[in-house]
């Protein structure tokens, strides 16, 4: 077990972060806000005076994970803070681990720093030019997720969500942009949007304008992307819902502004199954939605998340959700078997589906999902591209296109390119797809090699 540090030393603080992207932010700010009071940050257990976790209560899997995550930090090194969406559940917690020093929920900072100041006094004196404006970040130098919100006001069956990180609560508008431009100060090439519903920002603030670079600027969705946009960076959006205001953002992906992505948390295309799962958009209507964005953005990719094996579900449920898909042609999909979670409502539906039928449609359902991949990407052959390098080795080099995201979606692999970096941007002419990369060289032109 870790001693306390004497009063002449730096208090050192482990952390590991699990769960979601927007998690990793609430990370990301409470390391910036430990560093900027003078503590040292170590990158092992035994180098700390005390770890912070940053749990994920999401789905079972993720549950115990955590509380593996936990026992391991317990372990080595004996002096454990609990933080996260499973801090929510604190019974959970102390019932594998009593030990811990302490349990918050998510998104609650200051009562992280309390804890930790109550363990291990805040150094005297601290070195506030220690820490970058940009703050600590847990991604690449060339990237950052941006969260302009925090809470959910939906009521889906299967997530529990909400009762563990409230309702929408919108942040200021020019305190998201503020932020993003010191990020992008900072060397951020791409700024990822996040939240739990990020076509609800605002709403929850009445839209309430604030004045950033001297202009007044709401807080609506269309508005922020246009004051990101304004960035000359890449900004792509994550977990946009459908709504019809969402049609306002297109026109700056087909003018180059925005990434030409959206991700469109879907669930599923059945009527029957989507007003099981409490979702707020009929798969009709999205349909028709689709089509007037391609028209409008022919570039524009799709990425969505679907339900398989849901209570209930039967097989013309499943047929309905592969027609659907197929009709939809979403570039990029993810697919996870229903699985219950603690405190989630669909627990109580009947028509619990076998595990074994889980499996199989999920199988079937990503063999769809694949095939229409790669006819999506097939259609790049030939063409010319910017992407954003990720790595760059003797091996050659990793980049993504504007239709990837990082972690979840696919790249464009290249050969090796001399003096090039991650954070560099290559024009490149894509020679060949499979069923989620691309490959592609450098254009010929040198000066067309860093655009």
């Amino acid at each position: 077990m870790s001693k306390r540090t004497s009063p002449e030393q730096t208090p050192r603080i482990g952390f590991v972060s699990l769960g979601c992207p927007k998690a990793l932010v609430d990370s990301e700010r409470i390391l910036t806000r430990l560093r900027s009071e003078g503590y040292g940050i170590s990158s092992d257990y035994a180098g700390a005076d005390l770890v912070v976790v940053n749990t994920c209560g999401f789905i079972d899997a993720a549950v115990e994970e955590s509380l593996e995550a936990i026992g391991e930090a317990l372990g080595e090194n004996g002096r454990v803070l609990v933080t996260g969406c499973l801090g929510a559940r604190p019974e959970e917690v102390l019932a594998r681990h009593p030990g811990v020093v302490g349990i918050t929920g998510p998104h609650q900072t200051e009562q992280v720093l309390d804890l930790v100041h109550r363990e291990l006094p805040r150094p005297h004196d601290p070195f506030l030019d220690l820490v970058p404006p940009q703050g600590i970040r847990l991604t690449p130098r060339h990237y950052a997720y941006l969260k302009i919100s925090e809470g959910c006001n939906h009521s889906c069956s299967f997530c529990i969500i909400p009762s563990m990180r409230g309702r929408l609560a919108s942040r200021p508008v020019a305190d998201v942009l503020d932020e993003a431009e010191r990020l992008v100060a900072g060397g951020v090439r791409e700024l990822l949007v996040i939240s739990q519903d990020t076509s609800a920002y605002g709403s929850d603030i009445a839209y309430q304008p604030q004045v950033w670079r001297g202009s007044p600027v709401a807080a609506r969705l269309v508005d922020l992307a246009r004051g990101l946009a304004s960035l000359d960076v890449w900004v792509r959006l994550h977990y946009v819902y459908p709504y019809p205001h969402v049609d306002g953002v297109i026109p700056l992906m087909a003018e180059g502004r925005l990434l030409p992505y959206l991700d469109i948390p879907f669930q599923h295309a059945s009527p029957r199954i989507l007003k099981a799962m409490r979702r707020p958009a009929r798969s009709e209507n999205t349909l028709r939605r689709i089509a007037a964005w391609r028209r409008q953005c022919p570039e524009l990719v799709l990425r969505s998340t679907f339900i398989v094996g849901f209570p209930g579900e039967t097989e013309e449920d499943f047929s309905l959700l592969l027609e659907w898909l197929e009709e939809a042609e979403l570039d990029r999909v993810g697919c996870f078997e229903y699985s219950p979670v603690s405190g989630a409502a669909a627990n109580v539906l009947p028509g619990a589906v076998p595990e074994s039928l889980k499996r199989e449609r999920h199988e079937r359902f990503m063999e769809t999902a694949r095939a229409i991949s790669r006819r999506r990407l097939a259609r790049h052959a030939g063409q010319r591209m910017r992407v954003l390098v990720d790595e760059s080795g003797p091996d050659g080099v990793v980049a993504r296109s504007p239709g990837d995201a990082p972690e979840i979606d696919g790249v464009v692999r290249l050969p090796p390119v001399a003096g090039v970096k991650p954070g560099d941007f290559l024009e490149v002419e894509i020679t060949g797809a499979d069923d989620y990369d691309l490959a592609g060289l450098p254009v010929a032109d040198p000066e067309e090699v860093r655009a």
